[in-house]
């Protein structure tokens, strides 16, 4: 659960209206997930405030999000884990919220697994038991005044529609005051849970368990300059045999190294994984079939702001993470999903074309939604420059910088080539560059009236090799 003092001040930033927030809601049915500013590929709550994903699990067919959700309210507080179900990670249905605050306070962020071997005694029948554990937050509601935080256990006896609280709560009592955000893993080796457990400042440890119920802490340690939404798996080098044990924190800076069942050794220092401003609070997705294979990511695009919106908050796309050995070190990549591909319309493409000042292949299109592809060869230009709704992204040449949401972030090219792709949605982008070693993930607000879409180059001749513009669907109504 993201809960810092930047966290509070982004709370008094988010208050909005009364009056407003009554008008958005007063909405007819029709409207719903179509307002101006509502993303149509990018998850958010009906309604009200939404943060951290929580819980993220995949069981028979279906992908699981819970969030950090506010039932009554449409700024941060009053703590719920909401759920939503997708059958391919593009299109959402919001169900009844989970797990509700209770005495030991209110409901912050964890994990879910599915529970195989029936280690905890929870199945009954053929489904296996999904199992929820999640901090408790003390001292957050009148109910909790004075408790501290502890991790709960909740399961589901019917695939994850119905969730019921472990009568034995807490399973892990306060370690550190605060101490939040469970993440739990399978070991198969010594057969056991892992726990990766959020401490305090920038300290975090790890515990183990035959059945969930019962833990012992195995390790602790630092990872300065992080807080929070520990993750922690094991992912393939690509092209090698190896596999390495990842560890990252709510901002998506991540540790590479191993892990024995006893310790983790990190081999290299922290790393951040993307280095937009609106991307926190990161998770990926618990038992995805090994014939799949993939580790899939979902952050909480955080501080996005909405006028006169009936939701606050929306979730980052999800992403495919692979780990590469580079001449750094090891790097993750980041990737939007294949199944973005459903959700595609008309394709406009180029090939072989030059780029000079005054000239713009996107000049005649028009819309909201796209998925564009672009590999360039900068050649003698200074700039490269996109824009969408009357926002703009710079690239500059000479710094191999881009410039987007008042950050300059360095982005090198390669043998001379941009090579980069932009998510376009109502309220959000998302760019992945370098095939996917550089990640941006950003919030804004655009023109209302504008929907026009440009690529231009200056200072000189650029040469588009390949670009690829998809407009999209809305997830909601295809």
């Amino acid at each position: 659960m993201a809960f810092s003092d930047s966290y509070n001040t982004l709370r008094f930033l988010m208050l909005f209206s009364p009056l407003l927030l009554g008008a958005a809601m007063a909405m007819s049915s029709h409207d719903a997930y179509d307002e101006v500013y509502r993303p149509q590929f990018h998850f958010t709550a009906q309604k009200n405030w939404l943060n951290d994903p929580n819980g993220l699990v995949f069981y028979k067919g279906v992908y699981h999000l819970f969030f950090q959700h506010n039932p009554s309210g449409i700024d941060w507080g009053n703590m719920t884990w909401g759920h939503a179900t997708s059958p391919d990670l593009v299109h959402w249905t919001q169900h009844s919220d989970a797990i509700p605050p209770d005495a030991m306070g209110t409901i912050f962020s964890g994990s879910a697994v599915v529970d195989r071997g029936n280690t905890t005694g929870f199945q009954s029948g053929g489904d296996k038991a999904l199992v929820a554990i999640y901090a408790c937050a003390g001292d957050t509601s009148p109910e909790s005044k004075g408790k501290p935080y502890t991790q709960c256990l909740a399961y589901s006896q019917d695939a994850g529609t119905t969730w019921v609280k472990y009568a034995q709560n807490p399973v892990l009592k306060q370690i550190a005051p605060g101490n939040r955000d469970p993440k739990v893993v399978w070991f198969e080796p010594k057969r056991e849970w892992v726990m990766a457990l959020f401490l305090e400042n920038s300290d975090y440890a790890l515990f183990t368990s035959p059945d969930l119920k019962s833990w012992k802490q195995i390790q602790r340690f630092p990872d300065p300059g992080t807080s929070e939404c520990p993750d922690f798996f094991e992912i393939p080098v690509e092209a090698s045999d190896l596999k390495k044990w990842v560890f990252v924190s709510a901002s998506g800076q991540y540790l590479v190294g191993s892990f024995d069942g006893d310790k983790f050794t990190a081999e290299q220092t922290g790393v951040r994984m993307d280095v937009g401003p609106n991307y926190y609070a990161v998770q990926t997705y618990s038992d995805i079939p090994k014939r799949d294979g993939r580790r899939i990511q979902i952050a909480w695009m955080n501080g996005g702001r909405y006028p006169e919106m009936p939701f606050n908050q929306q979730m980052s796309f999800p992403c495919r993470l692979t780990l590469h050995k580079t001449d750094e070190g090891y790097r993750i990549h980041r990737n939007p999903v294949r199944e973005i591909k459903g959700l595609y319309e008309q394709e406009h493409k180029w090939k072989g074309l030059k780029l000079s000042a005054g000239e713009d292949p996107l000049a005649k299109l028009t819309g909201d939604l796209w998925d564009i592809d672009l590999d360039l060869e900068v050649g003698a230009a200074k700039q490269i420059v996109l824009t969408f709704r009357g926002t703009s992204v710079t690239y500059d040449v000479a710094s191999q910088t881009l410039h987007a949401s008042d950050r300059t972030e360095h982005l090198p090219l390669q043998e001379g080539r941009l090579k980069l792709r932009a998510l376009i949605d109502r309220s959000s982008f998302e760019f992945f560059a370098n095939d996917g070693a550089f990640s941006f993930t950003a919030c804004f607000l655009p023109n209302v009236e504008n929907h026009t879409l440009s690529l231009t180059a200056a200072g000189g001749q650029a040469t588009i090799r390949t670009l690829v513009a998809h407009s999209l669907k809305s997830a909601w109504r295809s």
